[in-house]
Parts: C-alpha cells; structure tokens; sequence
C-alpha cells in the first residue's frame, strides 16, 4: 500500500463563509479590477459606466456592492439560512454574482447546467428541496414553467435575461444592509455552501455536499503553491461551465487571488475572447487542446506545410522531454526550437492572446504526448486531478514540480493512499461530508477508517506524483479474463487528426474491440481531399480508405500494450458523440452506458460470427 501525506499550509480551523472574501477585498484593494464585463452589456444586471478595452471593468469595492444589492433582495424574497436556489445558466457575470449574493446570506446554490434536460432539472430541485430558481433565458423558464406542478417546494423563479435580478435588487432596497451582514458573519465554515449534482458518465446524479470549509480548505491551499498563477493582476478568460466543479474552483480562487476574471458564455467566440483580453492563463478541460493540436495540424495541410507541422510537432515533444533530463535539451535541438518558435509555436500562442504560458487542466488525462507538445510550443499544461466530491482538486501539477504523464502531487492538507486492488483513496479538510439525502451511497463511498474511495486507478511514483490508470466501474474483462482500463488505448487511437471519440467494448467478449467517431470539421476536409465531396458519413462509415486511416491509429495504440488488450477490430459510427443527446458529461467525457444502449447493434455487429 502506498500512501503520501502534504501538510496543510491553511486549515479550516477557524473559517467562515467564502462571502467574506468579497468584502475584504473590497476594503483591501476597492480600485483592484475583479471582473470584465463583456460591452456593451446585457440589461441583465447593472454596469459600472467606465469602459476599457472593449470591456467594462468590475472593481471589487463595485463588486461587493453588486452582491450586497442582490443579497438584500434574496433577503426580501424569504430566503433564509440554509435554504437551497437552483442556478441555471450558461457562464457570466450574474452566475458569479448569484453564487456569492447567495453565500452571503447563508443559503445554498444548486447549479444546474444549462444544458439539462427537463428530467435531469426536476430530478435536481426536487431532490435538493430548492425554494426558488435563477434560469437564464426563456427557453429555461419554459422548461421549469412545464415541471413547476412537480415542484410545490419551487416558490419563486427569477430569469437573468428578463432583468428579473434588477427587480430583485430593487425590491430589497428597504432592507438595512446591516441585515445581510449579520447574516454573512453568522455563516461558519461548517455550513453548506453548495449542492453539486455530479453529472455522471452512469447512473442518476447524486448531490455532493460541499461546505464553506471544504471549498475555502481547497482554494487557499492550492494558491499557496500556485502564486505565479493566482495573484493580483493575474487574468484568466473562463468559457468552461461554472456548473462544474472544476471552473468553479477557478471562480473563487479569483475571487480569493483578487485577480481578473472574464466569464465567455459563448464557446463559439472564445477565441476572440482570448485575443482580446489576453489572459495569463487559461483552465480547460483535456478535449480542448486535442482540438487546438489538430486544428493546429489542419491549417498547416491546407497551407501545404504538414510535413513542417510534423516536424515542429516532434521538435517540441523532444524539446519537452530533453528538459526532464540533467544535462537539458542539446545545442541542435535547443537551435531548432527557436527556429520553429518563431514560425510555428508563437502562432498557437497568440490564438491565446499572446501573453499565456500557463494551462490547468482536469476532467480528464491529458495525455503524456500532448503534454510535452504544448510545454515544448512554449504553453505548460498543469495537469491535475480530484472529484466533485473533494471540492475538487486534490493533485496538480506545479510549474516547479511537475511530471508530464502524471496528475501532479497532492496539494497541502490533502492525503493520498492507493489501496491494494490500486483504488486512489483521499483524505483531508477538502473531501465532502456526503451526499445529500443519500446515506446509503454516503457510506458506500467511505472506507471503514474514513478514505474516501475514488472510484479511480492508479499509482504513486517516489516522489509522490500520482498516476491516473483508469476507472474502477469502467475495467473491461474479456471473455477469456483478460482485465484492462480502455483509456490509455482510447487516448492513443483519439490523437489522430480524423478520430473525435473512442470508446473500447469487450466485457464478457471473446476480444475488445473499439466504437470510433469522426471529427465532422476532419471529416469535411478528408471527403473533399479524397474525392467525396459533400459525402455523408453514414453513406461512407464503411469507406476502404477511410477504414485504413482509423487501422493506421489503432495499430499504432496497439503497439503500447500486450497482444490480449488488443484492439481486434473496431466501428465507424454514423456520428460524432455529443452532449446534447446524453452521450457526453458536459466535460465530454463519454457516458459508456448510454452508448452502449444506444450502439447494441453495431456492437454486437463487431463479434457477429465469433
């Protein structure tokens, strides 16, 4: 058994509400830019007049007064001490002023993604006893209008973009801002903070308590060894949903950092966004840079220089890998970088805005080989690791100490054990009371002496890097009892340019085999280059030299492991994967059950015969 231990280097001992940091911030620093407003700004909610930069400014004296206005409302409106507010909506300024308007006065936010469906929203605020809804736009008033007769504990709903937050702030202008002050002061750490609904890849969505302390333990810990990320004048663009835990984190952690965040609601204009308020770094999820790789690749092809890109491309994973050496990368390779810097790795830096050199990464493995092609381009992805259970970071890698191919050490306060079946195990002020209203799976989710189970495979090095391997529940046993974790394989066959999703099957099976989707931008390139112009996918799954560029990547994929974890044979299905049909977390990880259900009959086509 394996087992490393960090000391804390900020307990919860003696926190309180995370509202409190709006406040001292606006003592500390009133003038410090907290937010940047999109301009011109939605009616929505109320802007500061000034402008700059294409954008409006939100100090923090500006902002603390934001939250107390709304704060007061909430007051007016009944909501109390404990009580549980739906939140769904895309990523913007009102999502962050909603969660803290709520913290302030002791109540609860329950995020929804905007993305869900009338189901998984009913199931969500019936579930967490919510008293009223924030919901962005009509098509979400609508939705919750149709469940409202299921939803008697719902009393009020508020929508964003009717302006209902102005009227709300409004009605609480006869409350004494006095009130909410004895609110916020009387909220300790112990106290429930929010309710996350974990999206799942399986099964329905269970609410993890996550408290004051739990979040407060986690964001000032990882600040402590983070300071060339987090401080003031430090900027970021967040365009990854606020309902996760994840861009969460990186919500407070500004907030606590008194640095500038800018929320991109709109993933479509996220690259202007970038261009234009040129962020010091920049958190996204592993999908993210898979697609800037290959679109990356793709220009280069249309512009008739891929055999450059190749080289570029291997320069820097040399480059990468010869710094984790003692003697560092050589005189050639060190000539040859600067070379291909100037032609090649600026280009892909200023796509960020030019002036970000940093990434944190989670949700899922990055990858060793993308990892060392972003640090070589001059872009260190920080990979990390942790659960919405643990409010969520528990590893990262830093920019002192980092290990490409690993998920970074454990942050102060957080312990990490690795069972003997090799399940990560954590411990520490960071890791959640339990589930709402579910014991049964609260007590499922702890070990006897208090680790909670991680679901996770994985190792520790020497040095206390961890390693992720793979998913408990998504361990793929064959047939013939051979035991393998599909996603290293998937991640080797997805790195090729035409492959959006892979998903290996193989459980009870004489061999596994692989569910493959293609890109649709890829595929639009590769049908015209290849004499199909406008073909369709679904007419042309079956294409012999289609069918030879997937063999190539899963051949390649098969070569990293022995021949029983072979893939066999694989399937090209009509279409790529997506969210919006309950296929993919909102983080685009695969639902393998869902597939599955979905796919029987080009699964079962796979093995017909054996």
């Amino acid at each position: 058994m394996q087992e490393v231990v960090v000391a804390p280097v900020v307990t919860g001992a003696t926190s309180a509400g995370l509202a409190d940091m709006v406040w001292d911030n606006a003592r500390q620093d009133p003038e410090g830019v907290q937010f940047v407003r999109p301009h011109p700004v939605p009616r929505s909610w109320p802007a500061p007049r000034s402008v700059r930069g294409g954008g409006v400014p939100v100090t923090c004296a500006q902002f603390r007064d934001d939250v107390l206005s709304l704060a007061r409302g909430l007051l007016a409106a009944g909501i109390g001490h404990g009580d549980r507010v739906g939140l769904m909506s895309r990523t913007r300024y009102e999502w962050t002023l909603v969660d803290y308007a709520l913290w302030s006065i002791g109540a609860v936010t329950v995020p929804i993604y905007d993305t869900s469906s009338p189901e998984q929203m009913e199931w969500i605020l019936a579930d967490s006893g919510a008293v009223g809804c924030v919901v962005e736009a009509d098509k979400h008033a609508a939705m919750l209008a149709g469940l409202r007769d299921d939803l008697p504990a719902v009393r009020q709903v508020w929508r964003i973009d009717a302006g209902d937050l102005i009227a709300l702030a409004g009605r609480g202008r006869a409350v004494d801002d006095a009130q909410v002050d004895a609110r916020r002061t009387a909220v300790s750490g112990s106290d429930v903070a929010t309710i996350v609904y974990t999206s799942g890849t399986t099964g329905r969505p269970k609410g993890c308590v996550l408290t004051h302390r739990n979040i407060y333990c986690d964001i000032t810990n990882a600040t402590a060894v983070l300071p060339e990320l987090l401080h003031p004048g430090a900027s970021t663009v967040l365009f990854l949903p606020l309902a996760h835990a994840f861009a969460r984190l990186i919500q407070v952690g500004m907030v606590h950092a008194r640095a500038t965040l800018v929320h991109s609601a709109d993933m479509t204009g996220v690259l202007e966004q970038l261009r234009q308020h040129r962020p010091t770094f920049i958190l996204a999820v592993p999908r993210v840079f898979e697609k800037m790789h290959t679109q990356a690749r793709q220009k280069a092809a249309d512009a008739h220089q891929e055999r450059l890109f190749t080289v570029a491309d291997t320069v820097a994973v040399r480059y990468s890998r010869a710094m984790d050496t003692p003697k560092g990368p050589g005189v050639l390779l060190r000539l040859a970088h600067v070379v291909f810097d100037v032609i090649a790795y600026r280009k892909l830096r200023a796509t960020l805005g030019g002036r970000c050199r940093t990434a944190i990464v989670g949700g899922a493995p990055l990858g060793e080989r993308l990892g060392h092609f972003f640090r070589g381009a001059g872009l260190t992805a920080l990979e990390g690791y942790g659960l919405t259970e643990t409010s969520p970071a528990l590893t990262l890698n830093l920019p002192s100490a980092m290990r490409i191919g690993t998920v970074g050490r454990p942050i102060p306060g957080v312990e990490i054990r690795i069972a003997d079946d090799r399940e990560v195990l954590a411990r520490g002020e960071v890791v959640f009371p339990g589930y709402w209203n579910n014991p049964d799976a609260t007590a499922a989710t702890f070990t006897d002496d208090g680790w909670l189970r991680t679901g996770d495979l994985g190792s520790l090095d020497d040095d206390g890097f961890l390693r992720i391997t793979g998913r408990t529940k998504e361990i793929i046993v064959t047939a013939a009892g051979t035991n393998l974790a599909p996603a290293p394989i998937e991640e080797s066959i997805r790195a090729h340019p035409l492959i959006s999703q892979c998903m290996l099957v193989g459980d009870d099976r004489p061999y596994v085999a692989a569910l493959v989707t293609i890109d649709p931008q890829a595929w639009e390139r590769w049908s015209d280059t290849h004499g199909y112009p406008r073909a369709s996918l679904t007419d042309q799954r079956d294409n012999a030299e289609l069918r030879e560029q997937i063999q190539e990547a899963v051949d390649q994929a098969n070569e990293t492991v022995s021949r029983a974890e072979q893939v066999k044979t694989f399937r090209i299905l009509p279409r790529d994967l997506t969210e919006a049909d309950g296929e993919l977390t909102p983080t685009l990880k695969i639902k393998r059950e869902a597939v599955q259900s979905r796919y029987t009959a080009d699964i079962d086509a796979l093995y017909r015969g054996h």
